[in-house]
């Protein structure tokens, strides 16, 4: 008989995904589907709502304002789930700390700053590879 989410271990071994992605839109609906699944398994399924949105606004921001791949990234430790977006460009990402009320653009990391318990980017230097990284931080309590 399988444990119940409360007979789980308090502290679960630390795991890590990433999906590769192409310059594609259709990649955003991939990144939702493969988030819920992925929190479906380690019996998160309580974080996949607002971790499917997060990843979303992420993916559809390296998809959107980049040429070139991407690649989506999990990683949960210590009680936090982390996502991640990857691309290709080192510019700092697209956001308006103000935004007109009838703006039709630009609200996706206004929605990450509000849902998430934490964010950042920064620039990735590795290998000869550049881009940046733009994370969130979505703790389980």
């Amino acid at each position: 008989m399988p444990k119940s989410e409360l007979e789980l271990d308090p502290e679960p071994e630390p795991w890590e995904y990433a999906l590769h992605i192409p310059h594609d839109a259709r990649a955003v609906t991939v990144c939702r589907r493969t988030v819920r699944l992925i929190l479906t398994l380690h019996g998160l399924i309580r974080l996949a709502d607002v971790a499917e949105l997060l990843a979303a606004e992420l993916v559809s921001n390296a998809v959107r304002h980049t040429r070139g791949p991407a690649a989506l990234r999990l990683h949960w430790r210590n009680g936090v789930l982390r996502i991640g977006a990857w691309d290709a460009s080192p510019e700092p990402p697209p956001y308006e700390l103000t935004l007109a009320p009838d703006a039709e653009a630009g609200r996706g990391l206004t929605l990450v700053r509000a849902c998430a318990d934490n964010w950042g980017w920064h620039p990735l230097r590795q290998g000869g590879d550049t881009g940046k990284y733009v994370w969130c931080d979505l703790a389980a309590a």
